[in-house]
This record gives structure tokens, C-alpha cells and sequence, in this order.
């Protein structure tokens, strides 16, 4: 794959998938816009590693509606154009319906879905747009298994990814004609910094037996199936969700 004079955003970047996908579309000749919400040294970091000139760092809150169409006009006034778009930025919240108070559980669900639905809808909506008058383009939506196998921890997680599959189907369909091919990637439970940070020993072990590979996914790997989407020859894979789950989970 070849991604010379591509003109790449990337939402949440700085660190995990977002900066392993970063990495990889830099690796194969692309200029990577980083987006990220607060941690300016972070985000730093992260471009001072990806080879070749050029990357630039965009700090703007893409579940704020209005910050989305900030963050496109800024990447296509700096580049000129938007050749492809990865919606990465994602959060989850715990929120047990047996255990958390009424306001507790309305929050999550409000916050999940500014970030996981509506953030990716509205930057979509301004990068269609651009891409409309470039002549064409790239999205692709990071998703998750948890989508189709249920999230009983985090219902507003599984949902919102599970609306942001449909919502990428359907855009697939309305941007063909404009040469807008839409993909998602849906990873399982990858090896992060938050992971490193946040799981138990008895919640590692647990993600371990889910698998047959006994591991989680590594960011990089999730990456390649991103880049594959956004690559030239992968047009007819518009519409496609390709799972990333090391077998842990498996749909008809």
C-alpha cells in the first residue's frame, strides 16, 4: 500500500490505535493530521515519531459539533485537501444498570454517544463535503466487537458503535456516486496504554481465554485493517466492517 501525497486525519491520535495508525500511514509516504482533545505533550510525542515532514497536530474536542467543522476547515486550509479520514476518538464509561444512580446513567449514555456517534456523524458530514469537491475520498470508522456481542457493563459503548455501523453503511451507499467509500474497522480488546493501566490481572486473564490466540490485538494490527480500507483498490470493500477480534468473537 502506497500513500504518498495523502493528506490523512486521524481523530484521537495521540496514543493507542489512533497513534498506531498514524504510524502506519506515515510509514507508507502519507501526511498525518493528528487530532486530540487536551494532552498537547502527548500528542507531541506521537508526531515527533512519524517519519517523513509535514504532520501537524489539531486540537479541537470533535464531540463538540461545532469544533468538528473547525477541525476540517483547519486540515483542508493547511493542506489544501482531505484525502482520507479515520473517526477513532472513542470513550467508554462504565455504567451497570444494577449498580449506578438515574443521573449517573444518563451522563454515559449522553457523553458515550456525543463522542462515539454524533462526533463521527458531524465530522463525517464536514469531510464529505470537502471531499465532494476534491473529487473523492476515504472514511474509516473504528468500531468495535462490542457492537454486535453486547456490552452489559457498558450498553451505551455497544450501542453507539452499533449505531455508528449502520450509520457507515448507510453513508457508503449515499457517497459512492461522489467516489466516497466508507469502511469500518471493529477491533477487539486491544493492547493499549489505558489497557495497561486499567485492567486487573483477573480482567487480563479473562480477555486472554476469549481468544484462541490468547492475546489481545496489538494497535498495530488494527491499523493494517484501517489502511487497508483507505487504500486504492479496496473501493468495492465500501460498506464493509471487518472485525479485528482474533477469533474472540465470531458473527454470521
Amino acid at each position: 500500500m502506497n500513500f504518498n501525497n495523502k493528506k490523512v486525519l486521524i481523530t484521537g491520535a495521540s496514543r493507542g490505535i489512533g497513534k498506531a495508525t498514524a504510524l502506519a500511514f506515515a510509514e507508507k509516504g502519507a501526511t498525518v493530521g493528528i487530532n486530540y482533545r487536551s494532552n498537547t505533550e502527548q500528542a507531541q510525542k506521537t508526531c515527533a515519531e512519524l517519519p517523513g515532514n509535514g504532520h501537524h497536530l489539531f486540537k479541537y474536542d470533535v464531540s463538540k459539533k461545532e469544533e468538528t467543522e473547525a477541525l476540517i476547515k483547519d486540515f483542508v486550509s493547511h493542506y489544501g485537501k482531505l484525502d482520507i479520514l479515520v473517526n477513532n476518538a472513542g470513550i467508554s464509561i462504565f455504567h451497570d444498570i444494577d449498580e449506578v444512580d438515574f443521573e449517573h446513567w444518563t451522563n454515559a449514555w449522553e457523553n458515550t454517544f456525543k463522542t462515539n456517534l454524533f462526533a463521527v456523524a458531524n465530522t463525517s458530514y464536514w469531510a464529505a463535503q470537502a471531499m465532494m469537491k476534491s473529487g473523492g475520498g476515504r472514511i474509516v470508522n473504528v468500531s468495535s466487537r462490542g457492537a454486535f456481542r453486547g456490552e452489559p457493563t457498558k450498553p451505551a459503548y455497544g450501542a453507539s458503535k452499533a449505531a455508528m455501523n449502520a450509520m457507515s453503511q448507510s453513508l457508503a451507499k449515499k457517497l459512492a456516486p461522489y467516489k466516497i467509500y466508507v469502511g469500518v474497522v471493529a477491533p477487539g480488546f486491544t493492547e493499549t496504554e489505558m489497557a495497561a493501566v486499567t485492567l486487573t490481572s483477573a480482567e487480563r486473564e479473562n480477555l486472554l481465554r476469549e481468544s484462541p490466540f490468547q492475546r489481545m490485538a496489538q494497535p498495530k494490527e488494527v491499523a493494517h485493517a484501517v489502511l487497508f480500507l483507505a487504500s486504492e483498490g479496496a473501493e468495492y470493500a465500501s460498506g464493509t466492517i471487518i472485525d479485528v477480534n482474533g477469533a474472540s468473537y465470531l458473527r454470521s
